[in-house]
């Protein structure tokens, strides 16, 4: 490395085996594999040391699930025979709980960060293929990993200025007694849930006609049909076109089977998602193949017009937005830099959670992908409601969809809802991942009664 330096009129820059863009679970993936190896390497944040799962994602959005857990404990807790008056959720109390839980850790990654390399922080831009600038700093390297993770995803209408983000939710001290959420994804369900069992009053709006688009469609009817119990209203379909102010709240106006239809309330929320954070990077200058959202990468994650550059976690769009497999796809990356471009990321086993209350989870195909990739699948759908399993806990929804190869026995696809389906999941990954059939995942012995003991009826 050589420092910036002036020796008469010229500026050398700084110099490195790799520049990591970003400091989120992505770049300290590439980290992991590149430090050991002894490249040099710099990191370069505009924000916050962790990027959103940490700071504006996962980790702080699950402090305020566990909340949205504790209240449906209370309102079962009758059929237990507990005898409960009418619970309150201070939502000031929660948001400082979940700010005290979270705020150690962009220091303490840039720490780590730092033990691993240089940092820099501010907004990074290429200024020709090998080059980047920071706050009039020019950083070459012979590697450059654009893991600058995502935003949320812009939408065009009238009154755009009254939406909120997800990083509000997390932020704003005073529950709102009323709000809508334009999109139905993971933020908007996730949130929704939250929010209406701290006693909100929450409408979402999704124009696509199914929730949650990419799972499969029987695991979100049901997930659907527990969001209504619990007074969410869900309407498909539907074509937002405008926000307005009106008698002192936000009106939405939308378009819903043909009638003209408005709605009013305290917060909207946009809910449609992030999109790849790529948009500031001047890419053109760096001979980036890339049409705005998308940068076009290879099998093994480097850009298919810049042999320089990699991308990894959610600046990616092929994949998953997911903290573990940013983590996964900058490990990947750092294998390929330091070995030689030899590795492909795997995405067939991928366990993912949407943590309504309760969870919808999920690993390999949809019933839908399996018929159109040709599988000949038997599908296993089970109503757990009844079981004994479900019934020691009161559940108000425990439902699962397995998905079984009929020629070979392999799992290729598990979806539950409830029944503690976020940790079950796992168990059907590690299945998939190490080719252990229906037959003998079922035939297993678990500890009974438990969840996990279902599993035999369930495959």
């Amino acid at each position: 490395m050589v420092n910036n330096a002036t020796w008469g009129l010229i500026v050398m820059p700084d110099r490195y085996d790799i520049v990591i863009i970003g400091g989120g679970n992505a770049g300290f993936g590439v980290s992991q594999i590149a430090h050991p190896a002894g490249k040099s390497i710099a990191f370069i944040e505009s924000d916050q040391f962790g990027g959103t799962c940490p700071n504006r994602g996962c980790t702080p959005k699950k402090v305020l699930v566990a909340a949205a857990h504790a209240m449906h404990e209370i309102e079962i807790a009758h059929v237990h025979g507990i005898e409960v008056g009418p619970a309150k959720l201070n939502w000031a109390a929660l948001i400082d709980r979940k700010t005290d839980m979270i705020d150690f850790i962009p220091g303490a990654m840039e720490d780590t960060a730092k033990g691993r390399g240089k940092v820099y922080k501010g907004k990074a831009k290429f200024i020709g293929p090998n080059t980047v600038e920071v706050n009039g700093t020019q950083i070459e390297a012979d590697n450059f990993v654009i893991a600058t993770g995502s935003i949320t995803r812009p939408l065009s209408m009238p009154g755009l200025e009254y939406l909120i983000t997800s990083d509000d939710v997390l932020t704003e001290r005073e529950l709102p007694d009323e709000v809508v959420f334009i999109g139905g994804g993971v933020i908007a369900m996730e949130f929704s849930h939250v929010y209406a069992r701290a006693g909100a009053k929450v409408t979402i709006l999704e124009m696509m006609p199914q929730l949650l688009p990419r799972l499969d469609g029987d695991a979100v009817a049901a997930i659907s049909k527990e969001s209504e119990r619990i007074g969410i209203t869900l309407k498909t379909g539907v074509d937002v076109q405008g926000i307005e102010e009106a008698d002192g709240k936000l009106r939405v106006n939308y378009l819903h089977n043909g009638e003209q239809l408005s709605i009013d309330a305290n917060r909207v929320v946009n809910g449609t998602g992030r999109i790849a954070n790529v948009a500031d990077l001047n890419l053109e200058s760096a001979n980036i193949k890339h049409d705005g959202i998308r940068i076009e990468v290879d099998e093994h994650l480097r850009s298919v017009s810049n042999p320089a550059v990699w991308v990894a976690g959610d600046a990616l769009v092929h994949s998953a937005q997911l903290s573990p497999l940013a983590t996964y796809e900058g490990r990947v990356v750092g294998q390929n830099i330091v070995d030689g471009p030899h590795k492909t990321p795997d995405y067939s086993v991928v366990p993912s959670a949407v943590y309504t209350v309760p969870a919808l989870s999920s690993v390999g195909m949809t019933e839908a992908e399996a018929e159109k990739a040709g599988i000949d699948v038997e599908v296993k759908t089970s109503d757990m409601s009844q079981w004994f399993s479900a019934r020691f806990y009161a559940e108000t929804v425990a439902w699962a969809k397995v998905l079984v190869e009929k020629d070979s026995g392999r799992i290729v696809g598990a979806h539950l809802v409830g029944h503690h389906g976020e940790e079950l999941i796992h168990l059907f990954a590690l299945a998939m991942r190490h080719n252990i059939s229906a037959d003998d995942l079922g035939g297993e012995m678990f500890a009974f009664p438990t969840f996990s003991a279902d599993i035999s009826s369930l495959v």
